[in-house]
């Protein structure tokens, strides 16, 4: 697999409201886990929608990555110019930091938000761009942002047999369980 597409959840619908939160390391340690096998064997690109929550903690995880992997890439193709314009202070701070990292920016429409078109767009490009996806989305929650990717992955993997891998509530918890266990031995 040469491009994979990685992207989940939002933070708030994690209940995740503050970058200090105690769940953001595992949550990237359980996508780094998911990416070191594919870089090493041969990931070029990964590529984000670059919204606020998992997006940006695997753009955390790339650009750590690339001291191991020098050759890796990293993409942000968000949905409209200027997606940061109402974040607070400190997200627009971090937003910025990590754009001078990333090897790739752009957005899909180069207007301001102007309906749900443009996450569909943005959507269909990132699917057409990538060989396979890594979800972030835990099968028995239900509604959530990344259950569109889900079925258009699995439709793509039926179709021309897109990769489909994803990490689930319980990875998460194992990684937390695991660094606890740690931290009392």
């Amino acid at each position: 697999m040469k491009n994979l597409l990685v992207t989940g959840y939002r933070a708030h619908e994690l209940g995740i409201f503050s970058q200090k939160h105690k769940g953001i390391p595992y949550i990237k340690q359980a996508i780094a886990a998911k990416l070191i096998p594919l870089a090493e064997e041969g990931l070029e690109w990964v590529l984000t929608p670059g919204q606020y929550g998992v997006d940006l903690w695997a753009c955390e995880v790339v650009i750590e990555l690339k001291k191991q992997f020098p050759e890796l890439r990293l993409s942000i193709m968000t949905a409209f110019a200027n997606p940061e314009e109402k974040w607070k202070d400190d997200r627009k701070e971090y937003y910025f930091e990590l754009l001078k990292q990333v090897d790739f920016h752009a957005p899909v429409s180069k207007q301001p938000y102007n309906g749900v078109w443009q996450f569909k767009a943005r959507d269909e490009l990132l699917l057409r761009k990538s060989d396979g996806i890594l979800l972030v989305y835990d099968e028995d929650s239900g509604e959530a942002s990344p259950r569109y990717f889900k079925e258009a992955a699995l439709r793509r993997n039926a179709k021309d047999g897109y990769r489909y891998l994803s990490i689930g509530a319980e990875e998460i918890q194992s990684v937390a369980e695991e660094n606890e266990s740690r931290y009392f031995d």
